[in-house]
């Protein structure tokens, strides 16, 4: 049996290696390196970096930005963009417009644009001038 003694000792022993093997090492190890790549490995190099020969950065949106279509909700001007969602125009145009099902079977949204009648879950906005009226 190991006396009283030699068991903290060799208990402290253990203990104060294993707690170094937990701890960050020194600042000024040699065999520290420190990377400034987003991969320890550097991989990719600069593979990423912009290339000269592409020339200036264009906008990656529309060149003209949207087109925007000339709407008239229930006598007011609106905007909306050619194959936008119905709903999402009456919504901004803050018409109230009662759904049902949202697919178009029960006919609880339905309205009049260009003359037709439409359902309004289920409808995007045409191009060109677009007159809308709701029951």
């Amino acid at each position: 049996m190991v006396s009283a003694p030699k068991l903290t000792s060799l208990l402290s022993i253990i203990a104060v290696y294993s707690a170094s093997a937990f701890t960050a090492p020194p600042a000024n190890d040699r065999n520290l390196r420190i990377s400034s790549s987003p991969t320890q490995l550097d991989i990719f190099g600069k593979a990423f970096a912009n290339d000269d020969s592409l020339g200036k950065r264009e906008n990656a949106g529309l060149k003209k930005g949207p087109n925007v279509n000339e709407v008239t909700v229930n006598g007011k001007p609106a905007k909306a963009v050619a194959g936008q969602k119905v709903s999402q125009v009456l919504a901004a145009a803050k018409v109230k417009m009662t759904y049902s099902c949202r697919k178009g079977n029960c006919g609880t949204c339905e309205f009049i644009m260009n003359g037709r009648v439409e359902k309004a879950c289920g409808a995007v906005m045409p191009r060109g001038k677009c007159t809308i009226s709701t029951y």
